[in-house]
């Protein structure tokens, strides 16, 4: 685990934490703990597998083991480099280091062909040449046993031999698969000979074409995870199921992988608003709907990560959700309040004016400016934001109301606010265009009630920006994706799209945003936590993304 990843004097105590401690406790593995997580390189990682990344990689650390990356690269037909590089960036930007234990699936081809030759021997794997449809219908449902294959009785000659022309090339793709022999008539749907081995004629993007058959999950998983001496295989829920598989392939396969990994298995996760899938989300970049698998509204870490969540709010939100056996449903304010406070004590403040409303300062001078000063955060004492006052400038539209409603303490006719940093100014009268809608205010100021020269206060205090040396720029405004809580529940996720899930607008910054990190979030004061869009920084006016609104969303 890198020096950037979290540390607990006292992390909150889970079941999977207990069960190592009692392991440790009891000398198994003598004390060793070695966890793995296990992608499949073929889509963008999400938040749901941070928490996985969390998990494991913490186990590992706390206990002073070690986790493996290990990509699951056994499907070549739907796997890429572009996903592997993308897994590895964001497991290293989540504050995790795999160190020299990075495997991959297909490192183990041999071996796991050699385990499957080995299951032949014994009787307990067979070639079976009925379709795929015979092969469904033949396995029966959860209240009716399943039916033996026509193929089940082949002799381990033949088995061997139509194994070896599959290896060989000689089949075409569904014309046979090797099973193992179980039992049809368990009342597991996983223990019902599952297929062990498919034919595919795909070049796979590390072992080019050596290989045209290709292990399936459950097989190649529970053997690779013996063979790196994995003590803890963390998985999520939905395995549970086939973990009497998991331990009937090592067992079967002992002789060649001695090890016996444990299966153990926690709820995964389900946020709201939020769709899961990586199949639906890649129906979702596919389909246009969104601008790829970083778009800022996606729940992928890339998606995350562009629209301005940190790795240490991510962490965060991980240890405060916990890890249990329940099916877990989480609110997505949970995410988003774990990134606020994250950001509110170290992320830097500037004023920025989201949806402007011109206001002109009648009796201050037209080429006259006055310098104002702020510091970058209420926990810094030097004033090291410069920018300056004048007669023109911008303020938010919903800081002033025309008929101030009881409790209105902003900008309306006759009514005076101060300026965050700046002047008090009272607001004489105002101009609107031929719908009505206000264009400028304008206003005088008291020269005597400069921020921090003492005298009177008022009520109202908003944030501003001039126009003598602000910066024009764009702001991206997102929203949730999705327009209700479970997307899935309701028929086709997609009928559920919000289509305001994102607004832009023409915004004015002050100018010492200029001195801040390009990719750091910070703070628009009274507005929200937004970053410049990684993707933006060759366009010639910068955009930022919302993070996160404050509190609650104003726009």
């Amino acid at each position: 685990m890198s020096e950037h990843a979290p540390s607990s004097v006292s992390p909150p105590s889970h079941f999977i934490r207990q069960l190592i401690a009692q392991d440790n406790k009891n000398s198994r593995w003598n004390g060793a703990v070695v966890t793995r997580f296990p992608p499949e390189p073929n889509g963008y990682l999400h938040i749901g597998h941070a928490k996985s990344i969390v998990l494991n990689f913490g186990m590992a650390a706390e206990n002073a083991g070690h986790c493996h990356l290990r990509f699951d690269d056994t499907n070549p037909e739907k796997e890429s480099v572009e996903y592997e590089n993308s897994i590895k960036e964001m497991v290293q930007w989540l504050g995790f280091d795999w160190d020299t234990h990075l495997y991959y699936a297909s490192d183990y081809f041999e071996l796991l062909y050699q385990c499957a030759v080995h299951l032949i021997k014994q009787g307990l794997a067979y070639v079976d040449s009925q379709s795929a449809e015979a092969m469904r219908s033949g396995r029966g449902t959860l209240t009716q046993a399943g039916q033996d294959s026509p193929f089940r009785g082949r002799s381990v000659e033949e088995n061997l031999r139509l194994f070896e022309a599959m290896r060989a090339g000689k089949f075409a793709e569904g014309e046979h698969v090797l099973r193992a022999k179980i039992d049809m008539a368990s009342p597991n749907m996983n223990l019902r000979d599952p297929a062990l081995y498919r034919i595919r004629h795909v070049h796979h993007h590390r072992t080019k074409d050596a290989w045209c058959i290709y292990p399936m999950y459950d097989f190649a998983h529970s053997l690779s995870d013996g063979k790196e001496g994995i003590t803890h295989s963390l998985c999520s829920l939905e395995f549970e199921d086939h973990r009497p598989l998991y331990d009937w392939c090592l067992e079967h396969c002992r002789e060649l992988v001695p090890h016996h990994s444990q299966q153990i298995e926690f709820a995964r996760l389900n946020l709201s608003y939020t769709v899961m899938s990586k199949r639906k989300l890649l129906a979702l970049v596919n389909d246009g709907l969104v601008d790829g698998w970083d778009d800022p509204r996606m729940p992928t870490l890339a998606g995350l990560r562009r629209r301005g969540y940190s790795p240490a709010s991510i962490r965060l939100f991980c240890e405060r959700i916990g890890v249990s056996k329940s099916p877990q449903w989480v609110d997505v304010a949970t995410l988003e309040q774990a990134l606020r406070d994250d950001l509110e004590p170290k992320a830097k403040r500037v004023m920025a004016v989201v949806d402007p409303i011109k206001v002109i300062i009648e009796n201050y001078p037209e080429d006259a400016q006055e310098a104002c000063s702020a510091s970058f955060h209420p926990s810094i004492e030097s004033k090291d934001r410069q920018f300056v006052f004048s007669r023109e400038l911008y303020i938010e539209r919903d800081d002033f109301m025309h008929t101030p409603s009881k409790g209105f303490f902003r900008l309306s006719p006759g009514n005076e606010v101060r300026l965050r940093h700046a002047f008090i100014i009272k607001c004489e009268r105002l101009e609107t265009d031929a719908d009505g809608q206000i264009t400028t205010l304008y206003c005088r100021y008291d020269p005597d009630t400069k921020s921090g020269s003492g005298g009177r206060n008022v009520k109202g205090n908003i944030h501003w920006v001039s126009a003598a040396d602000g910066i024009k720029a764009k702001a991206r405004l997102y929203d949730r994706l999705f327009t209700i809580e479970d997307p899935d529940s309701g028929g086709d996720y997609q009928t559920h799209l919000n289509p305001n899930s994102v607004l832009e607008r023409d915004i004015w910054l002050e100018p010492s945003i200029e001195q801040l990190p390009t990719h750091e979030a910070v703070q628009f004061e009274r507005v929200g936590y937004f970053i410049a869009d990684r993707k933006s920084d060759c366009r010639p006016v910068r955009v930022f993304n919302r993070a996160v609104d404050l509190k609650k969303a104003k726009f």
